[in-house]
């Protein structure tokens, strides 16, 4: 799933490609991609393109005059630009194309989904508020006015694990299944440490380790083009999705947890005193 520092970086991208050009067409193939109706897709076209925004893991193209565009991309989607698009429409039902956006240049992109869960999300709204997940969204843990004091009062009360509670975009907007696994990797907690536990040092540490986690993975992925982001996202992680290889850190081997529809990965020693944490959903917190 693309997270904060890919879909920042995504932003910037469309900044650079799609700012100033006008969106002559609005093609949707799924139609389980649109999560409006009223406007229709049709109704972004012949309007200029006049910022990008990130709202989360949201990707927001504003037009000049028009509603904005808004996509979520979900656990399996991509956006995959196109120099030059291919000549005619898409056909439906062929291959994971679900909608296409074409430029007065001919240049334009798809947004794709792998897989047979469709949760590839786009919105046409007069305002980003007007959607659910961008309405509630937490801060945004790379924000100007996102200090310490903001982090510890936001977990100050939070009966929840940490993990959980990092994944919560109503908490802190952006961070996911990956970054959330490197941010306590960084810290050196246990992902099953409950968040309301922390002391002030380790709120500290916490939010150092989620700063720095986030701003260096922007910055790996700041340049580069949509096709590459996700090998660039790959490569960075430390632990997550690296279960049974050795910490790069202090060379334990990294271990894994699994749940019904995701898996956390984390180094023992680095950050549970050197204890395995039980793989079954309702493992006890170890500290």
């Amino acid at each position: 799933m693309p997270e904060l520092p890919e879909v920042e970086a995504l932003k910037d991208f469309l900044t650079d490609n799609l700012v100033g050009h006008e969106i002559v067409r609005v093609l949707p193939v799924a139609i389980s991609v649109l999560k409006t109706y009223d406007p229709p897709p049709s109704a972004i076209e012949g309007h200029e393109v006049a910022a990008v925004h990130r709202h989360g893991k949201f990707l927001d193209i504003a037009t000049d005059g028009g509603p904005h565009f808004v996509t979520h991309l979900a656990r399996a989607g991509w956006l995959q630009w196109k120099d030059r698009l291919p000549d005619g429409p898409p056909r439906p039902g062929k291959g994971p194309l679900a909608l296409r956006v074409a430029l007065e240049t001919g240049a334009g992109f798809d947004l794709t989904e792998a897989g047979t869960q469709k949760r590839l999300a786009v919105y046409l709204v007069a305002d980003p508020q007007q959607v659910p997940g961008v309405a509630r969204l937490g801060p945004d843990p790379l924000a100007e006015d996102f200090d310490e004091a903001r982090l510890a009062a936001l977990l100050r009360g939070e009966r929840r694990q940490l993990k959980g509670a990092l994944r919560d975009q109503s908490l802190i907007a952006g961070v996911g299944n990956a970054y959330s696994d490197e941010v306590l990797h960084a810290a050196k907690m246990s992902p099953f440490k409950l968040a309301a536990s922390l002391t002030p040092e380790e709120t500290a540490r916490l939010y150092e380790a989620l700063r720095t986690t986030l701003t260096d993975a922007v910055e790996r992925s700041r340049g580069l083009a949509a096709g590459r982001l996700k090998a660039e996202k790959k490569s960075g992680l430390r632990v997550h999705g690296r279960a049974g290889e050795a910490c790069p850190v202090c060379g334990d081997t990294i271990r894994e947890v699994s749940f019904s529809d995701s898996s956390l990965q984390y180094c023992p020693t680095c950050q549970t005193g050197g204890k395995p944490l039980a793989d079954r959903r309702m493992s006890r917190l170890l500290k």
